[in-house]
């Protein structure tokens, strides 16, 4: 007998007494999946986490975001930014005051023209607490994935109500999404990597600036 024949029967061994094929219905657990995960402050843990990832986070009342979207943006020095064609108009019109040049995506911009455009603002779908991540399902609002990966800062919006507890719950509102086959953009933080002797390169595969205004 070679050893993946002895691997195998012990497979078989092991499923032996098995008698539900469903491994899900197999061993009853204790937890529901996709219930939230209990934590004092859903949010107040979102900004710790998303700060953390070095990005830059001003939680603002939904009326202010506007004002928080261009100031960020100048702050930013950002003098071009492309807008997804389904993006809030008065976080559109905030932008234009702002003297910052508006690029739209209609017909679509090739890479080399995104490429030359500072930043990019888009809503965003679900964020989660637990890891500071922000997933965008690339709505109207959010625009195409190139989007969100070519331009050197990312400005994304993020509601309150948006912000679940941690990842299990945030896969259960994306379920529609998931099902209907759109793609899905998970961001945690700006694009960085260490692969290169351990030292961290941001912007390599995506914004090197993230920016968030979380809207109460």
């Amino acid at each position: 007998m070679n050893a993946r024949d002895e691997i195998l029967n012990r497979v078989r061994s092991a499923l032996a007494d098995v008698v539900q094929p469903d491994p899900t219905l197999d061993v009853a657990v204790g937890w529901t999946y996709g219930r939230a995960t209990a934590m004092p402050d859903v949010l107040e843990r979102f900004v710790e986490m998303t700060l953390d990832y070095k990005a830059l986070v001003r939680r603002v009342p939904a009326t202010e975001v506007p004002d928080a979207v261009a100031d960020l943006l100048v702050a930013a020095g950002v003098g071009s930014a492309v807008l997804p064609a389904g993006l809030d108009a008065t976080w559109r019109a905030a932008i234009v005051a702002a003297g910052i040049a508006v690029h739209e995506d209609e017909p679509q911009l090739s890479r080399r023209e995104l490429n030359a455009i500072d930043a990019v603002v888009t809503a965003s779908a679900v964020s989660i607490a637990e890891t500071g991540t922000i997933v965008l399902d690339h709505a109207p609002d959010q625009g195409r994935r190139a989007l969100t990966l070519v331009p050197d800062t990312h400005l994304v919006v993020v509601r309150a109500d948006q912000v679940v507890s941690d990842v299990p719950e945030a896969v259960g509102r994306l379920a529609a999404v998931v099902a209907e086959g759109n793609p899905l953009t998970w961001i945690s933080g700006p694009s960085a990597t260490s692969d290169i002797e351990l030292t961290r390169v941001e912007g390599v595969h995506g914004p090197r600036t993230l920016l968030v205004v979380l809207a109460d």
